[in-house]
C-alpha cells in the first residue's frame, strides 16, 4: 500500500467559514483521505488555522480581543466545527506554533545564504489617521485590471491578479476608512522568485496529469506581463513571526514579522512536527524529507483558486530555493468558486450558509452530500435552497435511506431480526452482481483521480441498482409463491446496505456508521471481492431496523432557510 500525504489549504483564523470555503479544500480533502484509507494506504491528513496577518488583527480588534487571545479561541471554533463535519484530520495545527515559527526563521535563513532574498528601500501606504504602515490586506480599493471594487493590496480575489497597494484606484483604510493615505520609505525583504522562473516553470511543466485550473493559474503568473516578479515576504505588523534569519537577529528588520503567505504554507511542515509533539506519531520526517523516507509518499493539496499561484509558485520556491531535501507536492487539487443562490457568499455582509448554522438544521451527511456531489470543479457552481431541497430528498432520503428501510422492515415482518436462510440466486442477481462490479469499479477509478461530482454520480448509480433490483425482484410478491426465494433476495439486499454504508462512508460517514452498527457490521472492509461482500451476512446474522438514515426536507423549511440566510449573520 502506497503513503500519502494530504493537505487542505489552512483557512485564516478571522471567524466561521462558510460552504463555499469548506467545499473549496477541507471537505474534498477528506473524501479523499477518507477513501484511500479504507483502500489501506497509510495517510497523513494535515490542516491548521492561518492565524498570522491582517485579517487576525482587523478581527481581534473587531471582536475587542487581544490578537492571541482571539486566535486561540477561534482555533476552538474551527477545531469544533471541523470535527463536527467529521473532517478526519490526523492533525489540527496552528500557523502560530513554535514549530511553525523556527521553521519559518530556519527557511528565511538558508534562503538568505543562498542568495535568495534581497532587501529593499521601498515606500509603502502609510495612514496618519491609523498612525501605522498599511500592509495589504489593510488597504482596499478598485482593481485596475478588472474593476472589481473590493480588491485587496495584495489579490484581487474576482480576477486573482497579484497587484500592490498602489495599483488600486481609490484605495482606502479597512481599519477606519481613511482615504488620506501617503508614501513613506521603509525596508523589507523580498524573495527573489524571478531567478527561480526556469526552475519553477520546467516543474509547473512536468506536471502534466494536473487539473487545467491549476496550471493554467500557475503559468499565468510566470508570463503575464514582465513575468515572475520577486515577492516581498516582511510586514511591517505587530503580530506574527519574528524576521530573523535562522537563531540570529537580522540587522534593520527589527519590529518587523514574516509576511503570512511566506510562513503559512511552511505550516504544513510544521503542523507534521506538532503531530508529533502531540503524541499522534513519531516520525515526521519521513513525511517530509526525501532523505529520510519521504521519496515515496505522494502528496496531494486541495485549495480553492485563489490560493494556486501561492501554492505552485511562493511556496515551490521557498522548497525549491533552500536547496534542502523537502517533500515536494505531486498534486493539486484546485477548485473554482461556489457562489449562494443567485449571488456570492459574503462574510462581511453575512450572506449565505456558514458551517456552524449548517450543522444546527441539519446533521452533517446531508450537507457533505450536496457540497461534494456539487463541486465546483470544471466551473463555478451555485448553492440554491432548491437544489439541496431535491438532492437531499432523492438522492439520500428516497434512494439510499429508503432502500435501508424497505429492505429491514420487510425483513423483519417476515423473517424476524435476522438475516433469513434459503433459496439460490438466479440471472435476475448475476446481473445486479455484474452491473454493481462495473459501477464500483468506475467509482474508485473516479475517486483514485480525485473527480469528486463524477465519483459522487457514479456512488449513487450504485445505490439506484439496489432499488431497481428490489423493484424487479418484488420479494413481497415472491413472498407469496416461494418464501425461500424471498429470503435470498432480503438476504443479498441487507447485504447490499452493508456494501453501500462501506462504499458510502468517505461521503456521508455517519450514515455509514448508523448502517453499520444497524447491521451488526461495523467492522466492514472495502469489498475488494464484491461476491465475497455480497455475502458477508451470512444467514442467522442478527441485525436491528435503523432509525430513519435520512429525512425529508419540507417546502415549508426550505423557504424559511432561503429568508434567513439571505445576508443577516452579524
Amino acid at each position: 500500500m502506497a503513503r500519502h500525504l494530504i493537505t487542505s489549504a489552512i483557512p485564516y483564523i478571522n471567524g466561521v467559514k462558510h460552504l463555499g470555503n469548506l467545499v473549496g479544500s477541507q471537505l474534498p480533502a477528506d473524501l479523499y483521505a477518507r477513501y484511500l484509507r479504507a483502500r489501506g494506504h497509510e495517510v497523513l491528513f494535515l490542516c491548521a488555522t492561518d492565524e498570522h496577518g491582517t485579517p487576525a488583527e482587523l478581527a481581534a480588534a473587531k471582536a475587542g480581543k487581544p490578537v492571541a487571545e482571539y486566535c486561540a479561541e477561534m482555533w476552538q471554533v474551527q477545531a469544533d466545527l471541523a470535527e463536527g463535519f467529521r473532517l478526519s484530520f490526523d492533525h489540527f495545527g496552528r500557523s502560530s506554533s513554535e514549530q511553525n515559527r523556527k521553521l519559518t526563521q530556519h527557511f528565511a535563513g538558508v534562503l538568505a545564504d543562498r542568495g535568495l532574498i534581497r532587501e529593499v528601500s521601498e515606500t509603502q501606504m502609510y495612514s496618519p489617521t491609523d498612525g501605522r504602515y498599511l500592509p495589504d490586506r489593510y488597504i482596499e480599493g478598485t482593481c485596475p485590471n478588472c474593476g472589481f471594487d473590493s480588491a485587496r493590496g495584495d489579490q484581487c480575489d474576482n480576477c486573482t491578479k497579484q497587484l500592490d497597494p498602489v495599483d488600486l484606484i481609490n484605495p482606502h483604510s479597512t481599519v477606519s476608512g481613511a482615504t488620506d493615505l501617503e508614501m513613506r520609505e521603509t525596508k523589507h525583504l523580498y524573495l527573489r522568485q524571478s531567478e527561480m522562473k526556469d526552475e519553477l516553470e520546467a516543474w509547473i511543466d512536468s506536471k502534466t496529469d494536473w487539473p487545467v485550473l491549476t496550471t493554467s493559474i500557475a503559468k499565468k503568473w510566470l508570463t503575464d506581463g514582465d513575468g515572475l516578479q520577486d515577492r516581498g515576504i516582511t510586514r511591517d505588523l505587530d503580530w506574527g513571526v519574528p524576521v530573523r534569519r535562522g537563531d540570529a537577529d537580522w540587522p534593520g528588520m527589527e519590529g518587523k514579522v514574516f509576511y503570512v503567505w511566506f510562513d503559512a504554507p511552511i505550516e504544513y511542515i510544521a503542523c507534521a512536527q506538532e503531530w508529533v509533539d502531540a503524541g499522534k506519531g513519531d516520525d515526521w520526517a519521513r513525511w517530509w524529507r526525501t532523505d529520510e523516507g519521504a521519496s515515496d509518499v505522494r502528496y496531494t493539496q486541495f485549495m480553492g483558486k485563489d490560493n494556486v499561484p501561492f501554492h505552485t509558485l511562493s511556496f515551490p520556491a521557498t522548497i525549491l530555493g533552500s536547496g534542502e531535501p523537502w517533500k515536494l507536492v505531486d498534486y493539486i487539487k484546485s477548485f473554482n468558486y461556489l457562489n449562494y443562490d443567485g449571488g456570492q457568499f459574503s462574510t462581511s455582509r453575512g450572506r449565505g450558509v456558514f458551517m456552524d448554522q449548517a450543522l444546527e438544521i441539519l446533521p452533517a451527511d446531508y450537507w457533505r452530500w450536496w457540497l461534494l456531489s456539487h463541486a465546483p470543479e470544471s466551473s463555478d457552481a451555485e448553492f440554491t435552497w432548491e437544489n439541496f431541497q431535491t438532492s437531499v430528498n432523492k438522492d439520500l432520503a428516497d434512494v439510499l435511506g429508503n432502500f435501508a428501510s424497505r429492505v429491514t422492515k420487510f425483513c423483519r415482518s417476515k423473517f424476524g431480526e435476522a438475516v433469513p436462510e434459503g433459496g439460490t440466486r438466479g440471472a435476475l442477481e448475476e446481473q445486479l452482481l455484474s452491473d454493481l462490479s462495473a459501477k464500483i469499479a468506475e467509482y474508485q477509478a473516479h475517486m483514485e483521480a480525485i473527480e469528486i461530482r463524477k465519483a459522487a454520480t457514479a456512488l449513487r448509480a450504485a445505490w439506484v441498482l439496489g432499488n431497481e433490483y428490489l423493484q424487479e425482484a418484488a420479494p413481497w410478491a415472491t413472498f407469496k409463491e416461494d418464501p425461500e426465494k424471498a429470503a435470498m433476495q432480503i438476504r443479498l439486499a441487507l447485504n447490499l446496505i452493508r456494501l453501500y454504508a462501506v462504499i458510502s462512508a468517505p461521503f456521508i460517514p455517519d450514515a455509514s456508521a448508523q448502517l453499520r452498527a444497524a447491521l451488526k457490521s461495523e467492522d466492514a472492509g472495502w469489498p475488494d471481492d464484491l461476491p465475497e461482500a455480497l455475502e458477508a451476512l451470512p444467514a442467522g446474522h442478527a441485525f436491528t431496523v435503523p432509525e430513519v438514515t435520512f429525512r425529508k426536507i419540507t417546502d415549508a423549511e426550505r423557504e424559511d432557510w432561503q429568508s434567513r440566510f439571505a445576508g443577516t449573520r452579524s
